[in-house]
């Protein structure tokens, strides 16, 4: 399950701190107006075993096939210890059905729920993430209503699932399994609990974000957003992957880069091979750290931080085959010092290099942040920060309401979104 990437704003963004009280008995009391949530410790219907035979599972696919209404769907994965995003719980509720823990690790054939639930709509929180994972196990919605993006379009200050649950439903979710191992097995109870929760209260939490969005008609709006979330598919591979570790930027020339490059695939290759995260083969640092040393002997690279360990001194022939490949690269196969930009260059730079490119942004920004402010909706969600600055930055020709209508849709900006921004980007790109 998803966290809102923003953080959470601390109890003094939200609620004014009180006086002291001066009974000091009251000291641990709420304020009357304030609500206090209700902590959700266990699944109302008891905790359900984990679904690991087939047997289990067509039974429980028997019984979403005959359940109602939307199907609440959470998968879990183990991010940070296992190579890639794969799932290794799948949790689904539906009324008449309850919740079912399915272990994909040995029930790699989900089509029996596929098949039960294809139909139904398909509730999740920050559905592009897990939509992809699903996608593997052969689970794939029809229809879809993200609970995420409908939080953020509602205008809710705070779009995490446990936020949103206390906000509209007063209930607390419990926290700190959510960046776990979830390849361990068996699976803890604790886990498993947490797991189950996270699917019990999103058909209700759909329901109130669906009131939300009709009083304040958006519900086309959240209709169009969640078809284009379906439409989307899994994201498409990183180009150049490797410039993503983490300390790139200290590396001084094309030589480093391309010592760099050969060390990320051979930690990459081997990573892959063990079905362990990356980053837990070799950090990141240890890899930068390596280049600007530039060893010449095996024994030399041994005496660097992370490579005198145990399983590292084991793998010093790979990392110091690595590092002489890229060091031996000829001239013309190293890497250049930056990947060549497709889009516009960073905004820092407009000024110089096109300063009425500048204040047609400048311009967009502000429509953009007023009209943010009038509908409660963040000025990512009215349209890709990314197609306004391509927009502005080369105007389409001539520059009217019709050709930004035609921009904005082959940039993938969806009906309300062109309704909305057409005319003040339209103002923006007329300004210079």
């Amino acid at each position: 399950m998803s966290t809102d990437p923003r953080p959470d704003p601390t109890p003094e963004d939200t609620v004014p701190e009180d006086p002291a009280p001066e009974d000091p008995a009251l000291e641990d009391t709420a304020p009357d107006d304030v609500a206090v949530p209700v902590p959700l410790l266990a699944p109302r219907d008891g905790l359900p075993p984990v679904i690991e035979t087939s047997s289990a599972l067509e039974d429980y696919a028997d019984a979403l096939r005959a359940g109602t209404g939307p199907v609440a769907v959470d998968a879990e994965r183990a991010s940070g210890y296992r190579y890639g995003q794969r799932a290794y719980l799948v949790q689904l509720r539906r009324a008449g059905a309850g919740t079912g823990l399915v272990d994909p690790v040995p029930l790699p054939d989900l089509s029996a729920v596929q098949s039960a639930i294809a139909d139904a709509e398909w509730v999740l929180h920050a559905a592009n993430q897990d939509l992809p994972c699903l996608a593997e196990i052969g689970l794939v919605p029809a229809r879809v209503f993200d609970t995420e993006l409908a939080a953020r379009l509602a205008g809710l200050p705070r779009v995490g699932l446990g936020a949103v649950v206390e906000s509209l439903l007063g209930f607390s979710l419990q926290k700190g399994h959510s960046a776990a191992d979830w390849s361990t097995r068996p699976l803890p109870q604790e886990w498993l609990v947490y797991a189950a929760l996270d699917v019990e209260v999103l058909v209700d939490l759909r329901d109130a974000l669906a009131a939300l969005l009709e009083e304040q008609g958006k519900t086309e709006w959240a209709r169009q957003e969640f078809a284009a979330v379906l439409a989307a598919g899994p994201p498409a591979p990183k180009a150049d992957p490797w410039r993503r570790t983490s300390g790139v930027h200290g590396l001084r020339n094309r030589r480093q880069l391309g010592m760099l490059r050969s060390l990320w695939q051979a930690r990459d290759d081997l990573a892959r091979k063990r079905d362990v995260a990356p980053g837990r083969v070799l950090p990141d640092s240890a890899m930068v750290s390596a280049v600007q040393a530039d060893p010449q002997t095996e024994g030399a690279l041994l005496e660097l931080p992370v490579f005198r360990g145990r399983a590292n001194r084991k793998l010093v022939g790979t990392w110091f085959g690595a590092l002489a490949r890229g060091r031996a690269l000829p001239e013309a196969e190293l890497p250049p010092h930056s990947r060549p930009g497709e889009g516009p260059p960073p905004v820092n730079r407009w000024a110089d290099r096109d300063p009425a490119a500048a204040t047609r942004l400048q311009a967009a920004r502000a429509g953009l942040a007023e009209l943010s402010e009038k509908h409660s909706v963040p000025v990512e969600n009215l349209v890709s920060p990314d197609l306004v600055r391509r927009l502005v930055w080369i105007p389409p020709e001539p520059r009217d309401p019709e050709t930004v209508a035609a921009t904005l849709r082959a940039g993938g900006a969806r009906e309300w979104q062109v309704e909305l921004t057409r005319d003040l980007l339209t103002d923006a790109v007329t300004r210079a």
